[in-house]
């Protein structure tokens, strides 16, 4: 055998070793595994927390605090403050302590929000008003214009309150011109005398004639959407508990918290 062919079997004789020494490492090392993908931990939001909302949000907040503590259930969410929209307005900016604040209309959160307290307030839902009268409509009434009978008791929101403006709005437009029995303060009171038979007709949102039930019939307005309230909501800057504020915010703001707004008749965004 020449040299030259003694080298090219050294060689391939060496390739080879090299090559089933490194099959043997193969074999030996554990198949690599993808590195898991982080998953969303849970929230760590705990404590009391405080909200103030429009009145008209009654039922759907307290479906929606209940979901919120069941995927929170180290946050207590403390019984809401419901109440027309300029009152608690006017409270917060008193001094009230608060987390969370959901208006019924731009204008009472602009005015958190110019005394420097607010936080970004998103539009959260919508609404428009309707004509509630008693179960069937024994007075007959089929619009605007005939809320301007003497004749009959109509109820309203105060003006200050976005229910009051939105109806003045709505009035006027119309050319009616109404003298009410009384004003109130929210629209959950309006309601309240619809239902106990105090006034004959009132102006309240369509998700309170849904809500009512029997108790009252409601009379859709021509051009109600000339008089769209929309609701934002804000995390206050002088929030105790600016965590759990966050993800009760979040949670209004998602799927879910829409979910139950839509069901009960408010609109989108």
């Amino acid at each position: 055998m020449t040299r030259t062919r003694l080298r090219l079997a050294a060689l391939t004789a060496t390739a080879l070793a090299a090559t089933l020494a490194l099959a043997a490492c193969s074999a030996a090392a554990p198949a690599s595994t993808p590195t898991p993908t982080p998953t969303a931990s849970a929230s760590t939001a705990s404590g009391e927390l405080t909200v103030f909302a429009a009145a008209s949000l009654s039922k759907a907040f307290d479906q929606i605090t209940a979901e919120f503590e069941a995927e929170n259930p180290k946050v207590h969410v403390t019984p809401i403050t419901y109440d027309g929209s300029s009152t608690l307005a006017t409270q917060i900016i008193e001094g009230a302590p608060v987390d969370v604040f959901a208006s019924a209309d731009q204008k009472n959160m602009d005015k958190v929000a110019q005394a420097g307290l607010a936080g970004p307030a998103p539009v959260f839902t919508t609404n428009v008003l309707q004509i509630a009268v008693a179960p069937g409509n024994p007075r007959k009434v089929k619009d605007l214009t005939s809320l301007a009978d003497p004749g009959l008791k109509v109820v309203l929101c105060a003006p200050a309150v976005p229910c009051g403006n939105a109806a003045k709005t709505l009035l006027d437009a119309a050319g009616a011109t109404v003298t009410p029995v009384s004003e109130e303060q929210n629209v959950s009171a309006v309601l309240a005398k619809v239902k106990a038979g105090e006034a004959d007709a009132g102006l309240v949102y369509t998700t309170d004639v849904k809500a009512a039930g029997p108790a009252v019939t409601g009379v859709a307005i021509a051009g109600a959407e000339k008089a769209v309230n929309k609701y934002p909501i804000t995390v206050l800057k002088a929030s105790k508990n600016p965590e759990a504020a966050a993800a009760f915010q979040a949670f209004v703001l998602s799927d879910k918290g829409r979910r139950i707004l839509t069901g009960l008749g408010f609109g989108g965004e």
